[in-house]
């Protein structure tokens, strides 16, 4: 005998060993042939139900091709922006393959609940044979996730280390000041060949983004400073962002490909006036950013004597004018 779901049933053994006389053998070897019929086709019924049938399976079969059709064309951004900078395509890269990573679980996933609704959807008021477990699709569900996270670290750590590294000797060297609440540029380095007496700064004033002249195709390392909050310096075309930390100098480069002008912003809640930190950053070709970089260093300086001059006499006036009333 053999149990199944709480029940007993007859077994094909059960009725080979039935003991019968001579007397009626005839008879029983008659009900012993057909209970051996029966059973088997009881089982022949059972294990017909146990594999249904395949359309299913090749239902998730097309849809697996065409998640692999999918990946082998042109991949397309999936909404992520275009970039200026050297780093692009190693950022969309790594995007598409998340994009496409998460595209083909959810086609196996789906593909998996479709062919359970189908394959085992209810025919009759007999309930399927009952598993507690399934040794190989326990293994299966807790390996492939773990495997799909570990290769998504693997590409991230890679791809966040090369995108990080700073180089021994940039073309352009900008020190990033942001204060509450504006940005100022100082041209540490502005590249070879251009030594003066000045060096240049830009200050951005309330109404007055500053704007800063990169050139395109050379190495540029942002160092960025903050005397009193935390800010962010972000350009969305750059496709980058770093925390302006007070006390800390953090560091980044790149190489802008693609001439224009474009608007960055502070991506920091920082304060009242945080939504007027905008700034520009205007990319030039080389010949043109060497000759504002020329005019910049040998324009005159203006004298501090006459404005400190200039502001006293203001403060004696209107202390005068204050007595005075």
């Amino acid at each position: 005998m053999r149990r199944s779901f709480g029940r007993t049933r007859p077994s094909v053994a059960d009725v080979e060993d039935t003991p019968t006389t001579p007397a009626d053998s005839g008879s029983a070897g008659g009900v012993a042939n057909d209970a051996v019929e029966a059973v088997g086709t009881v089982g022949a019924h059972e294990r017909r139900r146990a594999r249904p049938g395949r359309r299913p399976l090749r239902l998730v079969g097309t849809l697996a091709v065409v998640g692999i059709a999918a990946t082998a064309c042109d991949k397309p951004n999936f909404g992520y922006p275009d970039g200026v900078t050297n780093h692009t395509p190693r950022l969309l890269n790594i995007w598409q393959g998340s994009a496409i990573a998460a595209l083909i679980v959810g086609v196996v996933v789906w593909g998996m609940i479709l062919y359970a609704v189908v394959a085992f959807r209810k025919r009759s008021d007999v309930l399927p044979r009952q598993i507690r477990y399934n040794l190989p699709v326990e293994i299966l569900y807790t390996v492939v996730p773990v495997v799909i996270v570990g290769a998504m670290f693997y590409y991230t750590a890679r791809d966040e280390s090369k995108i990080t590294k700073l180089s021994a000797h940039p073309d352009v060297t900008v020190d990033v000041i942001g204060f509450r609440w504006n940005w100022q540029f100082k041209y540490i380095d502005p590249g070879k060949g251009h030594t003066g007496p000045n060096q240049i700064e830009v200050t951005g004033r309330p109404g007055e983004p500053a704007v800063l002249v990169l050139p395109q195709n050379r190495s540029i390392r942002f160092e960025e400073s903050s005397p009193d909050v935390i800010h962010s310096f972000w350009v969305p075309e750059f496709l980058f962002k770093r925390d302006v930390v007070p006390g800390r100098v953090n560091q980044f480069e790149l190489t802008v490909t693609k001439t224009g002008t474009f608007i960055g912003r502070c991506a920091e809640l920082c304060g009242t006036d945080h939504d007027r930190m905008n700034f520009y950053v205007k990319v030039v070709p080389q010949d043109e950013y060497d000759r504002f970089i020329t005019e910049r260093q040998n324009a005159p300086v203006p004298s501090t004597s006459g404005g400190t001059t200039t502001a006293a006499a203001s403060t004696a006036t209107t202390a005068t004018t204050g007595s005075g009333q």
